[in-house]
């Protein structure tokens, strides 16, 4: 007799709709092997409905972006609870992040050699929140098979607090020949048999580039989105300080647009063409910025350039959404042919700026009216304003 509910094995009905497959099945088809059926046991269906997202009642000014910064900086690195009416952005974008703070690191692999520990910590009391989870099962699903890559395992506990999914990149068995530039202790093999990887991976544990600018003002700063969707401001932290989600979230899921992006960056990343670069994720495109800057050397950047080619009359999206991608710094003799690889693989990608040595501060111009014309002040060099990329 059917007694008891399972989050992964229930079948789920879901605004009065049955869906035809569980949590569990849904997540096996994405495994790197495939899982021999060894029959569970039966559970009571988990009924649950869907959550809309509440109507915005902030207005976002230009003039406040320091303080946004400021009140956004000691929230980044920090775990954050899944929003019920975005299940879906919200797991797209752990999981971009995962695949992008990857990277940055030492060894030689592609995307393609990647695999993912997906987890979910997840209260399953309170309305709405059993539905996001389904949901955020089948966005995690569908985005996994459409980067070409798998899940090495997945888990889910529940909690009496958050609802919580991350996800690591995860890491095999030992495999023969070590890398030329990794120590051997800073040596993370990767698995094998993943589906479309190169012959021999490997990843490090440490950064094959840095995270802080370095103090060369002819070279350049370099923003470069991992997906075609338009800037928006829902399932942002700003949005989240500010206690109101009602704006729409960016619309992640182009796979194969982030693949090629991937796959260009990688390559700068392992040819020393970067001199430092940020992922873009959490909080958008100022605080990753701003993770960059140091004591000593700060940043000029113009986002007027993308504001035209989104036809954005909003800066506060464009500073504060949470499109995936990075931001990077190059030299100026390695422009030309950072351009044609841009162009040889139709990736859309946005100069900036330069950094700023000496002025410690960050400067950012808009050039469209009713935007940010003047100097944006942040307090760089002190511990208020230090945060993770």
């Amino acid at each position: 007799m059917k007694e008891k509910t399972s989050a992964l094995h229930s079948e789920y009905i879901i605004d009065g709709i049955p869906r035809r497959f569980t949590p569990a099945d849904i997540l096996d088809g994405c495994l790197e092997q495939e899982i021999q059926g060894e029959g569970y046991e039966e559970f009571k269906p988990i009924v649950d409905e869907s959550t809309d997202p509440s109507p915005a009642s902030v207005k976002f000014e230009s003039q406040d972006v320091h303080d946004y910064l400021t009140r956004l900086v000691p929230l980044l690195g920090q775990p954050r609870n899944c929003p019920a009416a975005f299940p879906e952005e919200f797991t797209r974008s752990r999981i971009a992040r995962a695949l992008l703070d990857a990277m940055w690191m030492k060894g030689h692999f592609r995307l393609s050699d990647l695999t993912l520990l997906a987890k979910w910590r997840w209260n399953p009391r309170q309305i709405g929140n059993m539905a996001a989870f389904y949901s955020s099962v089948e966005a995690a699903a569908d985005y996994i098979d459409s980067l070409g890559i798998c899940l090495h395992s997945y888990s889910f506990s529940e909690s009496e607090k958050c609802c919580q999914v991350s996800f690591k990149v995860a890491t095999a068995d030992k495999i023969d020949g070590p890398d030329d530039e990794l120590d051997p202790e800073d040596e993370i093999d990767l698995p094998g048999n993943a589906p479309f990887g190169s012959p021999h991976p490997v990843i490090g544990r440490k950064r094959a580039v840095p995270d802080k600018l370095v103090a060369d003002p002819e070279s350049w700063l370099i923003f470069i989105p991992f997906d075609t969707c338009e800037f928006r401001l829902g399932n942002s932290l700003l949005c989240g300080i500010m206690g109101q989600n009602g704006d729409t979230a960016p619309e992640t899921g182009d796979g194969d647009y982030f693949i090629d992006c991937f796959e260009i960056i990688r390559e700068f990343v392992e040819d020393k063409v970067v001199l430092s670069g940020v992922t873009v994720g959490d909080g958008g495109l100022l605080p990753a910025l701003n993770s960059m800057c140091q004591e000593g050397v700060g940043a000029t950047i113009d986002i007027s350039g993308i504001m035209n080619a989104y036809d954005e009359d909003d800066s506060i999206r464009v500073l504060f959404s949470e499109v995936p991608g990075v931001l990077i710094q190059i030299k100026d003799i390695d422009y030309d042919y950072a351009d044609a690889e841009f162009l040889l693989q139709d990736i859309a990608y946005y100069p900036v700026g330069h950094p700023a040595p000496g002025s410690g501060t960050v400067k950012v111009k808009t050039g469209r009216g009713g935007g940010i014309s003047d100097i944006l002040q942040s307090l760089l060099g002190s511990q208020a304003l230090e945060g993770e990329d």
